[in-house]
């Protein structure tokens, strides 16, 4: 989500010893333990021990203001977390980022999110993870899982993405990109999936409605790779326009465009 014109490289298996292609294995039945959650029940705002927000306008050149705490843009309803997109009179587009930084930290495990993402053109809803180090290192040295990303103008395609130190490297034989994103098409994308992280020292798995669609290994080649041997925060949210959102423009039909997250629940062994 966090992304620079150098920073969005998808699968190259020519590159890819550490990255491996789909396949149909489901979810590992040891991590099994529920250590946190959020299930969204009632209606009214979110629950702030669990969650804060971002403010402002933050990254990409989005072309949304991120409000803090104004249950036009972020609320729980009727048991759902609604984030939802507005554009005002005066043109001001708002919406919501939700995060867990300085609230509760993760590392390894399973994440899972249920979500149903909006339509049309113009929307970028995400489901991601930075490290909580982000302020001393920077990015991408902090590390960044994405667990979900979608665009409106391409709305079938739903994938998941790493970004790391070594999204673009120079190697003895000139500059390469480094493969680090999977795919998934859903025909049925206006409905409810779950998108799920198992995280382990060494491997990232993303499994999409149990669906295993891909995983990034450490490589003790490169070791300047891999930044996900410490805490990591959870980030949702919807952006509007930007580097990759915007790039068809943005429908004005779209608004409201509200993005749904029925629950996050984090499992450990």
């Amino acid at each position: 989500m966090k992304r620079k014109l150098l920073a969005s490289v998808f699968i190259c298996a020519a590159l890819a010893p550490a990255f491996s292609a789909a396949a149909n294995n489901g979810y590992n039945p040891k991590i099994n333990r529920l250590v946190w959650s959020d299930e969204f029940d009632g209606s009214g705002m979110l629950d702030g021990s669990k969650w804060g927000y971002e403010e402002g306008y933050i990254r990409n050149k989005e072309a949304q203001f991120y409000t803090r705490e104004d249950s036009k843009n972020v609320r729980r309803e009727n048991g759902i977390l609604t984030i939802e997109a507005h554009k005002a009179a005066d043109g001001k587009i708002t919406s919501g980022s939700v995060n867990t930084l300085g609230k509760f930290d993760f590392l390894y495990g399973r994440v899972e999110v249920r979500a149903k993402v909006p339509k049309g053109r113009g929307t970028w809803p995400a489901i991601w993870m930075m490290g909580t180090d982000i302020k001393k290192v920077g990015w991408p040295k902090c590390g960044e899982i994405d667990i979900l990303e979608q665009v409106g103008f391409n709305p079938k395609s739903f994938q998941a993405n790493v970004h790391t130190y070594g999204s673009i490297r120079l190697d003895k034989n000139g500059k390469y990109s480094i493969p680090k994103g999977w795919k998934k098409i859903f025909e049925n994308y206006e409905d409810w999936h779950t998108y799920a992280l198992e995280w382990y020292p060494d491997t990232l798995k993303f499994f999409y409605d149990g669906e295993f669609i891909g995983e990034y290994k450490k490589d003790d080649k490169y070791p300047e790779h891999w930044h996900f041997n410490k805490p990591m925060y959870l980030l949702i949210n919807l952006a509007i326009g930007g580097s990759w959102g915007g790039q068809k423009g943005i429908d004005n039909a779209i608004f409201p465009a509200r993005y749904e997250i029925d629950w996050v629940r984090y499992y450990k062994e």
